[in-house]
């Protein structure tokens, strides 16, 4: 994979950047593959896995660079993504943020993500997962936030809302780093014209097993302890246990249920450690009134549910239960 998205990179009609490789550990051959196919890359070598968070904030901090496009190894890179990226700096001068089109390697008339949701449940949604493309997902638009494996941004955004917690080692690190720059006022903007394929879930082996399971659930728990003051913990309480019991029930099924109490074990005992995470961020000042940061949160997940519905419907599923949901939640 790391080939290809390197081969993509060297095809880019843009040629003014330079491109870091932070290796976790590997011994799959891609540091032999990087040392001899692509002396121009700059690698970075860690001598074991130390997580998504860890390997990201390595290469942001060797970095000079204004600006950081932070790319997956399982990507592969539109010829003209970079230059439709400095094209949209310029023309959004007040965005720190933005977030590229991902489609489907695959099946490349889906769309893989096209800018990121939050659900009040404390996850991430990526909004047009598994839809078709159509002429919505060709107009630029604002979005909550962008897919860390996927997105561009000024380096003076990590400097006001500091880098990924190293803490979440995976999964949901770019949903709190979301939460962040909205608390601090940071806006992100998604860019249709810049695109790239995304395999997904190629490094860990699937979308669902017992690593992602694990750490989806744990860090689940650990961006409420962290984002939601109590006032907005217990506003949204009712909608955070309807997502802990449909969450339970899909890894019930998916015969996942130890993995998912592991999570909800670690998460417990790491729970007040990320409290007082959230304790500090809200008396660093310069934050949006928690008011208006519940409103970003209800109205991303309102458009988060859009898009769910919106792929059911082209599944030919129903959707009774989020019909009830939306009558009840955004009614």
């Amino acid at each position: 994979m790391l080939e290809n998205c390197l081969l993509s990179l060297r095809q880019q009609t843009s040629s003014d950047f330079r491109v870091i490789v932070v290796d976790n550990g590997s011994s799959d051959g891609s540091i032999e593959l990087l040392e001899t196919s692509f002396p121009e890359v700059k690698l970075i070598r860690l001598h074991h896995n130390t997580g998504f968070s860890v390997a990201v904030n390595t290469g942001i901090e060797a970095s000079v660079a204004p600006w950081l496009l932070l790319l997956n190894n399982d990507m592969e890179v539109a010829k003209d993504c970079l230059e439709k990226l400095r094209l949209a700096i310029e023309q959004y001068p007040h965005f720190h943020v933005f977030a590229l089109k991902m489609m489907n390697f695959h099946q490349r008339q889906f769309i893989d993500g096209a800018g990121d949701a939050v659900l009040r449940g404390g996850v991430g949604y990526r909004i047009g997962t598994m839809e078709r493309d159509s002429e919505e997902y060709r107009q630029d638009r604002e979005s909550f936030g962008a897919c860390a494996g996927a997105a561009i941004y000024s380096r003076c955004y990590f400097e006001k809302v500091g880098l990924f917690d190293a803490d979440f080692f995976a999964y949901l690190e770019d949903v709190d780093l979301n939460m962040r720059a909205r608390r601090h006022g940071l806006r992100c903007m998604f860019i249709a014209a810049a695109v790239i394929y995304h395999i997904g879930s190629a490094s860990s082996g699937s979308k669902i097993n017992r690593l992602t399971v694990r750490l989806s659930t744990r860090n689940n728990i650990l961006v409420l302890a962290k984002n939601y003051p109590l006032r907005l913990f217990l506003r949204f309480l009712p909608a955070i246990c309807i997502y802990q019991v449909a969450w339970l029930f899909f890894c019930v099924k998916k015969g996942m249920f130890l993995p998912y109490l592991t999570g909800v074990y670690e998460g417990l005992r790491m729970f007040p450690h990320f409290h007082k995470k959230g304790l500090a961020l809200q008396k660093s000042g310069d934050l949006v009134p928690p008011d208006i940061f519940a409103s970003m949160i209800t109205t991303a997940e309102r458009e988060a549910v859009g898009s769910i519905m919106a792929r059911r419907v082209a599944a030919g599923k129903n959707n009774f239960l989020l019909s009830c949901y939306c009558k009840i939640f955004f009614s």
